[in-house]
């Protein structure tokens, strides 16, 4: 159970939910596979897996859950070979052309005879909140998926106080500035992204470099910024930090990773939770260490 992205957001209020009343809550959304006629199906399922699972896995102060998601694929070629043949069978029976419209309502009768035949497709999309510290973390990044998620989690909780994360320095100039010199804990890699200012503004990704030479000297003296860096937190992680607050490819290094030696997890489900109660007590300790180097946070995110 680890995390490869983070997608940090804050609870703008105290946070009133306890995980049996969330997993109450959750029940009520629970996932569903998609019937015949459906294009897609998501609800929440046990984190930890099995049928008879509790929707909130809580551990140490911090809850896990988990959106699933199913769709069918039917793809645009199927559909459009399927509709080719039906719109020729009405051309040759009754000797005459099939118009536009006409096409676009065989194309919905197509589609519903596909559906149920189609393949099925499951994704899945962990979180956790920590109540005490005022996290909810998403392993994603920003775009629809997180979007989604963070919407059906309110609706399913009723209210669901939180806001992304936002810190007193522009995350970009921070970044920038670290090729100068990391802080205390913070060390560079050898991976970055540099954009232009400008909305339109060229981008250069470099990965096996090193980034206190010449060349990329030369783009910061260009107007270039730092929006993706790569970068080791102590030795115990390490990640690309982005413009947008995401952490991306996080990895948890050997120092973290030989703990899970001495556990001796019998089961999957045991090695599941001895994995997120590691995970959480370190980004805990990281997550306030990646306010703290972004400037702290602002009054609207406190």
């Amino acid at each position: 159970m680890w995390f490869k992205s983070l997608m940090p957001f804050r609870f703008t209020e105290p946070c009133t939910l306890d995980p049996d009343t969330l997993a109450e809550a959750l029940a009520h959304a629970a996932f569903r596979p998609c019937g015949s006629q459906d294009l897609v199906t998501c609800g929440w399922v046990p984190p930890l897996g099995g049928e008879d699972g509790a929707l909130v896995h809580a551990a140490g102060g911090f809850w896990l859950v988990c959106l699933q998601s199913e769709d069918k694929l039917l793809p645009a070629s199927v559909i459009r070979a399927a509709l080719d043949e039906r719109v020729a069978e009405i051309e040759d029976r009754e000797a005459r052309k099939v118009r536009r419209k006409e096409k676009e309502t065989l194309r919905d009768e197509v589609l519903l005879d596909l559906l149920p035949r189609a393949f099925t497709r499951r994704k899945r999309l962990y979180a956790y909140l920590d109540p005490r510290g005022g996290w909810l973390v998403v392993n994603g990044t920003p775009g629809k998926a997180v979007d989604d998620f963070t919407s059906l989690l309110r609706k399913a909780a009723g209210s669901l106080p939180i806001a992304p994360l936002r810190t007193a320095s522009v995350p970009a100039s921070v970044l920038t500035g670290w090729l100068g010199g990391a802080p205390a804990d913070w060390q560079v890699g050898d991976e970055c992204e540099l954009r232009d200012a400008g909305e339109e503004g060229g981008i250069v990704r470099c990965k096996g470099q090193d980034l206190g030479g010449d060349e990329i000297r030369t783009h910061l003296a260009a107007g270039k910024q730092v929006t993706r860096l790569a970068v080791e937190w102590q030795e115990r992680l390490s990640c690309v930090l982005g413009d947008d607050h995401a952490v991306r490819r996080l990895r948890f290094l050997d120092v973290v990773q030989e703990q899970l030696a001495d556990l001796n997890a019998e089961t999957v489900a045991e090695e599941l939770d001895a994995r997120f109660a590691l995970m959480t007590l370190e980004l805990a300790a990281f997550l306030p260490a990646l306010v703290s180097a972004f400037g702290g946070e602002t009054p609207a995110a406190a």
